[in-house]
């Protein structure tokens, strides 16, 4: 594989999870933005959103894309819901949207064995009506800018990343 692999999606749809599974399957690393911009800041990102607001933290985000872009080869990168708008993220390497409608990500998150913690660790979740009409405000913009879009509604995350693999 020549480039990275970005993984974009709203928050919940299992980015890091098939990431992680891509990364055991093809043997490259995988890197989180918020993990990331959490190690940047030594704070998680719901404090980062509390004590600084979400400006700062899409400029964190914008950081960070500079430097994936630099200093990255070869990696599959899982990101936040909201990184997909920094202005360079088609120069970091090919960009996969992981499709799901919004019911179905709660759905997902709501069976997780540590559904509490997933729901608090994402400050824009906390208001479900608000996240659906976020989620609707940016499906189309994940399609515009994807190179490739794998729904993964019913699948597990070692489906979705063998149909991934075998898609580039």
């Amino acid at each position: 594989m020549a480039n990275n692999l970005i993984l974009i999606g709203f928050m919940g749809v299992g980015k890091g999870t098939i990431a992680r599974e891509l990364a055991r399957q093809s043997g490259l690393f995988a890197i989180d933005t918020d993990d990331l911009i959490e190690s940047l800041e030594n704070k998680k990102i719901k404090e980062i959103f509390k004590d600084e607001g979400e400006d700062y933290f899409r400029a964190l985000e914008k950081k960070t894309a500079k430097w994936l872009e630099k200093s990255v080869k070869k990696s599959i990168i899982s990101t936040g819901g909201g990184f997909y708008k920094v202005s360079n993220l088609n120069k970091i390497g090919t960009i996969i949207y992981l499709e799901s409608r919004f019911e179905k990500i709660i759905e997902r998150i709501q069976h997780h064995p540590q559904a509490e913690k997933k729901f608090a660790k994402r400050p824009l979740l906390q208001d479900l009506e608000q996240a659906k009409k976020l989620f609707l405000l940016r499906v189309k913009a994940y399609e515009a800018c994807a190179n490739l879009t794998i729904t993964v509604e019913d699948k597990t995350p070692q489906q979705i990343a063998k149909d991934i693999l075998k898609l580039i």
